[in-house]
């Protein structure tokens, strides 16, 4: 029997086969974290699921908004337009059995 070395998130309980990958995709919810505390703070009225919703939008776009603020605000209309993004090697729990 083989040993896989797999490496799980904490804050998801995503399942990685690299700590590369983990440590990127906890610093995604990590950013999403706090941009959904700040959207809380400052816009009356938004739940907590739009919120997150929006905190993980921005958190994984986070170079397009970059470069927006960059002074290119044109590739913000491109987000959503493109193929997700490659999560073959994230690994539910549940489908580990």
């Amino acid at each position: 029997m083989a040993v896989v070395a797999m490496w799980k998130c904490d804050r998801d309980n995503a399942m990685f086969d690299s700590k590369k990958a983990a440590d990127a995709h906890d610093k995604i919810l990590e950013l999403a974290e706090n941009f959904s505390l700040l959207l809380e703070k400052q816009v009356d009225g938004i739940s907590e699921q739009d919120a997150e919703n929006i905190g993980l939008l921005l958190s994984k776009n986070k170079d397009v908004l970059i470069a927006a603020c960059k002074g290119k605000p044109e590739l913000l209309l491109n987000i959503g337009s493109e193929s997700a993004e490659d999560a073959s090697n994230v690994t539910p729990l549940a489908a580990q059995a």
